[in-house]
């Protein structure tokens, strides 16, 4: 890989560092991984050498780094940022929307969303509003709405839920294991210190070794019981930032039916 002339911004070297020991990589493995000498990375970490477009990709790839985080990187090196941020509506977003709206549409008659980078429900299909909304009244509940507050809140679905603190437990771990190229960025723990503000949340223990393959949802309305487990469908091949930070949930009932 060849080196621009100018020293890269000390920005970058502390970027680069951060997400090689996020991944738990030494420069070392790092040079085997991608291919570019271990010289070449730490003189880029350092800021003595300024990396150029393809050494960036190159090292983002070999570390997994989501797209939204390669732009940071290209931003700090003095590139122009290369991943764009569509709008679900966009016409760009178009293969991608037509293939979530089918998905939706076929999960009828049982609730599917669609959630964004930070659990904000961005889609439905018409099975999850009339489903929620039989528990609790969500035109009280601000846009966009967070899946997670709504399960968290004493004034949302946390009430109608069986064994909350199990369920709640293994919703945080979710969050951890969802993350966008598993890290908790800054607007990520925002929202987990806002869950911890909940009443019981901060005092939650991690739940035990799991007796099934899946940990069921279960809602209780009077004397009826609804129980669920989830299915995550993410894009294979994203090439935008909107595309790579879906996340489409479709809920499954726990007993089988006829359907």
């Amino acid at each position: 890989m060849g080196t621009q002339s100018t020293p890269a911004a000390p920005q970058l070297g502390e970027l680069l560092r951060y997400w090689r020991q996020e991944r738990g990589k030494s420069q070392l493995e790092l040079s085997m991984d991608s291919g570019i000498s271990q010289r070449h990375l730490s003189f880029v970490e350092s800021g003595r050498s300024a990396p150029s477009r393809d050494f960036l990709s190159t090292v983002s790839d070999a570390l997994n780094i989501p797209l939204r985080e390669r732009n940071v990187l290209l931003l700090a090196s003095g590139f122009a940022p290369q991943y764009s941020e569509q709008s679900l509506d966009a016409e760009q977003m178009a293969v991608v929307t037509r293939a979530i709206d089918r998905m939706l549409q076929q999960h009828e008659p049982h609730p599917a969303v669609v959630l964004d980078r930070y659990w904000n429900v961005v889609r439905t299909n018409e099975a999850a509003p009339r489903f929620f909304g039989s528990f609790v009244d969500l035109e009280k509940r601000p846009k966009p709405r967070n899946l997670l507050d709504l399960m968290f809140d004493p004034a949302g679905m946390r009430p109608f839920v069986e064994e909350w603190e199990t369920v709640a437990a293994g919703l945080l771990q979710r969050v951890r294991r969802e993350a966008v190229g598993q890290v908790v960025d800054v607007e990520l723990a925002k929202l987990l210190e806002r869950l911890r503000r909940y009443p019981g949340v901060a005092e939650l223990k991690a739940p035990l070794a799991p007796q099934s393959p899946v940990l069921p949802i279960t809602f209780r309305r009077g004397e009826e019981r609804f129980s669920y487990f989830s299915l995550i469908t993410t894009v294979g091949t994203p090439q935008c930032i909107t595309a790579q930070e879906l996340r489409v949930e479709c809920m499954f009932p726990i007993h089988a039916e006829g359907r």
